[in-house]
Order: C-alpha cells, then structure tokens, then sequence
C-alpha cells in the first residue's frame, strides 16, 4: 500500500514555478519523506510551460526535471500531472486557447497535437529520473468540458475517447503509469462527456478524488459514517465499470475540508476515512490533499484552501499530519483486503454508463443503498447491470448477493464541487 501527498510548495504555491525557490523546495520534500510519505504528486502549470502552441519552454521542462530530482534524492517516487487544468478554484489554460484565441483543449486538432507534444517532450525528459514513476495527464480536466464551468469547452462522449487515447499514447507505456484524473462529475453529473466506463478502462488504473464538500458533509454531517465512507464508495463505484476484475484504484486526492468541518475533527476524518478506504481489495495507494497550507499573502482562494495542508505554511507539523503519517507507517504493509460477496447493481445503459448518474451521488438511490448496506455490517461493492448479467464477471469478483434499487429519486444533496454555492446545500 502507497501513501502520499499531493506537493503544494511551501513558498509561492504552485506559482513557485516561475520563479523556484530550491531551496525552499528541498526542504518541503525533505519534511514530506521524513513524514514517512513514499511519493509525492506535484503539478507544474501548462501555460508556464507551453505559453505558445508551438513554442514548449524547455526552461520550465528543465525545472520539473530538477524537482524530480530531488524528490529522488529523498527517497520519494514522483507523479506528474501535466495539464493545470484546474487547482484550487483557479483555471489555468494557456492564452492560445482563451478569448481572442477561444478554442477546444479537446476537439481542436491543432490543439490535441500540442497537447500531445507537451506531454511526449515532458516524459521524454523526466525519463531520464529513476524517481519519475508516471504522468498524470491532467488534473481534473473534465470539469472545463461541462457544467458548472462558466466558460465550457463542450465535447461529445465520443471525442473525449479520442482525446484520452490520444493523450494517453503520448504519455506512452515504458513501465511508468499513464493516468488521467477527474472528479466527481464523472460519477455522478447526468450528461457528462467525460464517462465511468472511461474512468474504469482507460489509463493503467483508475483515480478518484474525494472531497466530501459535494454535499456529503453537509447532507449526512461531517462526522457521520456515510462521510468516513465516501472514499470508499467511489473507489467501490470506480471498480464497478471496468472490465477487469482486478484494476487497480488510486485514492489520488482526498482532503479534511474545513468550510463543512471543525479543524479539531480532521485528525478523527483523516483516521476513519482511510482505514474505511483500505478496504478496497483493488485499491494502489493513497495521496493526501495536500502537503503545505495555501500561505496566508495568498489572495482569493476559498478560505479552507488555507488549512488543507498536513504542515501549515510555516513548515508546522499539524495534527492530521502525524495522524497521516502514523496511518502510512501502520499500514504500508497491509494485505488487500478480501473480496465483498454482496453488490449493489448500477442499470447502465447500452454504452455500459449509468441510466442516471445522479442515483450515484449523495442523496441518490445507489448511494444510500450502498451507504445502508455498509453501515450493517455487509460491507458492498457496486456493479454495473450488464457485468451483473455476467456469472463470470459475478465470480471473478467474489459477488454472490445482488441489491437492486426500488425506489429511484436522483441526488438530494449533490452538487458539484466547482459551483460556488457547494457551500449552501442544505442539510437533511
């Protein structure tokens, strides 16, 4: 079992990169290693590095190199996403494909083939560093495809194939992982071109990213057991799609947000929700949101961006940082867990996604019939209907019990997590 963090620098953010303080920068990873973490994921920004379509600033690439580098030199494997993509409620996309120049990061092919570019030049690079251990295509870019985004680059279920498996080849298959990232508007957001069936197939392993401010928090309580479990439920909901019974999950971010939790109750989250989440048979690893606290001379983040972080912006341990980092030295060893016999069945249509992501969510029929099951004792897993179909998808599995839904009532609670007013979901 893996453990580690998403890096933050300590100084500048992720704005670090125009100008790196190495310094600075050796100490953060330094604290990270010594914290007990085995990698890190770290993020330079795409406009910093392809300001132009066709002009790459291989200063820029060189810097990624060197951060690498380091982290090597303590014992730290490093993941790189390359599109930024989205981070911390800010966009960052190069001007070539914003207002005067508006195009389409995933339907444009001049664009897809300098995306591409970046990518190849990127890996080419950083193979060169035996700590570099895979790409990240990018963080989260499914959310500029879709709703709630203010300014969407709309694409089709079918040209987003194309664009996965076109960045995905670039990202190459020399031993090192090639992954894209989403969150949970994949899952749970009716219509959207970026599909489960995607997430379970595409890629090495599949990611998700739990942040229980999607209104599990706030329609279940902080402290509640559906909150502990939510990491859980989507690395179940990630395995229900793919074809292969054994792919692997990675908890890629999850986070102690403190606009829906006391701070005094992190370290108990941060406990209850990866000890739940190591009960995934399939599950790779776990990457805490994030190392170092957004500092406060930062402006205009949402206010928990600030206390995200398992060091504060002083290079502080926190509490939830000692209890991470005991987790990771209890449990680094651990066995997979075993399979679940019991499965709740998702109905999917003839592409094999969800007739109604929105059941998924917080709030939905599959959610809370998942949630019920778990907090019995049954411990479930998820599957779509037409694996269910399956003896022999049933039986790799280890599934000998299927829970259909009755009642069918959409999510209650959800909404998703760059729409500003997340924070205003009611309560049950």
């Amino acid at each position: 079992m893996r453990f580690g963090v998403n890096y933050t620098p300590s100084n500048g953010w992720f704005h670090a990169w125009l100008d790196p303080d190495w310094d600075s920068i050796d100490r953060d990873l330094e604290q990270i290693a010594r914290l007990g973490m085995d990698h890190v994921r770290i993020f330079p920004v795409w406009p910093y590095l392809q300001p132009n379509r066709t002009w790459i600033n291989r200063r820029g690439v060189a810097d990624v190199r060197r951060m690498v580098h380091i982290a090597g030199e303590h014992g730290l494997d490093v993941y790189v996403d390359v599109f930024q993509g989205h981070l911390s409620s800010f966009d960052f996309l190069p001007s070539w494909l914003v207002t005067w120049h508006t195009g389409n990061m995933f339907t444009d092919p001049d664009a897809v083939a300098a995306e591409c570019e970046l990518i190849r030049t990127l890996s080419g690079e950083l193979s060169q560093e035996p700590a570099f251990r895979g790409i990240t295509v990018g963080n989260e870019v499914n959310q500029l495809s879709d709703r709630p985004h203010p300014t969407r680059m709309a694409a089709s279920p079918e040209q987003i194939d194309r664009w996965l498996d076109a960045t995905l080849r670039a990202a190459g298959s020399d031993g090192r992982l090639s992954l894209y990232s989403v969150n949970d508007g994949v899952w749970f957001l009716d219509g959207h071109p970026f599909t489960p069936v995607q997430s379970g197939n595409k890629g090495d392993l599949t990611t998700i990213h739990s942040w229980v401010f999607n209104g599990v928090a706030q329609g279940y309580g902080a402290t509640s057991g559906e909150c502990t479990a939510y990491a859980l439920y989507l690395a179940e909901l990630a395995r229900a799609f793919s074809a292969d019974p054994h792919r692997q999950v990675w908890l890629q971010e999850v986070g102690a947000p403190e606009n829906v939790m006391d701070a005094a109750d992190t370290p108990e989250f941060c406990r209850r929700t990866v000890t739940t989440a190591l009960d995934c048979p399939n599950l790779w690893g776990v990457t805490w949101w994030c190392s170092h606290d957004v500092g406060s001379a930062m402006s205009d983040f949402p206010p928990f961006e600030h206390a995200l972080g398992l060091f504060d912006e002083h290079g502080e341990l926190k509490p939830i940082g000692r209890e991470f980092a005991r987790l990771a030295a209890e449990h680094r060893g651990d066995a997979p867990a075993p399979a679940r016999g019991t499965a709740v069945v998702v109905d999917v249509d003839d592409a094999g996604n969800p007739v109604s992501r929105s059941e998924c969510g917080p709030g939905g029929s599959v959610f809370d019939m998942w949630m019920s099951l778990h907090a019995a004792g049954e411990r479930p897993t998820l599957i779509a209907s037409n694996l269910a179909a399956d003896g022999r998808a049933l039986a790799a599995r280890g599934i000998t019990r299927l829970v259909r839904c009755d009642e069918h009532y959409g999510a209650r609670f959800y909404t998703a997590v760059s729409d500003p007013a997340f924070d205003e979901v009611e309560a049950a």
